[in-house]
């Protein structure tokens, strides 16, 4: 599957404006030949040498990457590429810094059937931690967001959770930081997650919501270096509205938890 992905990737992003890299993340099972994507420019493999969780995963792709626009999303791309520069766009022209994916919005569709326990299961999971920790934002499981490189740098690098809540965390993080999010509507063309996983997941997912908060308390989640981007994006802005320049973000959300 990572290298059909991969292909499709590697030729939708030769139309791409802008220069690209793509990191498959192999997380410890040693599922991959020897240089399996050495015949696709761009596209690298990074080895974790044990298996701790897709969240480890990610992280350890976000803080490999390079690019000052950093986008994570499912090996199997449940998600309509086109949402891929869009995402970029959001991030390059309005100055957001953290992008993801809703598919609880309106105009998010979804062409894969659900079943009702992955319905039910989800329900339960997001309307919990959308009022315990992120503050109404109650889709943190969807696997497409994208942020900032500089943010990316930091936000992965606070990070304490490896597993299914690391969303959760990564979310809870952003709004901690008053880092302007910006939710779009998703098309979930397929997801081959099992219902049996899903409750396993969502059972620790529950155990990590209160790791999150516990963390919180002891200061694990201070960073100088966000206030610093955040500081600095102020007096830019203030010098602009000094200067009388247009400032175009009108739509970032704010919320601490």
């Amino acid at each position: 599957m990572a290298r059909r992905s991969a292909e499709q990737l590697s030729a939708y992003f030769a139309e791409f404006p802008h220069s690209w890299e793509l990191i498959v993340v192999d997380d410890g099972g040693g599922d991959f030949p020897v240089a399996p994507f050495d015949d696709l420019p761009g596209v690298r493999l990074l080895t974790l040498p044990h298996n701790h969780g897709k969240g480890a995963a990610v992280r350890a792709g976000m803080l490999a990457a390079t690019g000052d626009v950093r986008i994570f999303t499912d090996v199997d791309l449940p998600y309509d590429l086109d949402l891929i520069p869009t995402i970029s766009a959001i991030i390059r022209e309005r100055g957001f810094h953290v992008v993801i994916g809703d598919r609880s919005l309106p105009e998010s569709r979804y062409i894969a059937e659900l079943t009702p326990a992955r319905k039910a299961a989800s329900a339960i999971f997001t309307t919990f931690v959308g009022t315990m920790v992120t503050g109404g934002f109650f889709d943190t499981q969807c696997g497409l967001k994208g942020v900032r490189g500089d943010v990316a740098d930091e936000l992965f690098r606070l990070q304490r959770l490896d597993r299914f809540a690391f969303d959760v965390e990564l979310i809870y993080l952003a709004l901690k930081h008053k880092l302007d999010v910006h939710r779009i509507p998703v098309q979930l063309r397929n997801n081959e997650t099992s219902s049996v996983r899903l409750w396993r997941d969502a059972a620790r997912g529950f155990v990590d919501v209160f790791r999150i908060k516990a963390n919180q308390l002891r200061g694990v989640y201070a960073s100088d270096r966000l206030e610093a981007i955040r500081q600095r994006e102020f007096e830019e802005v203030r010098a602009r509205a000094t200067s009388g320049a247009a400032i175009s973000r009108t739509d970032g959300q704010h919320v601490v938890a």
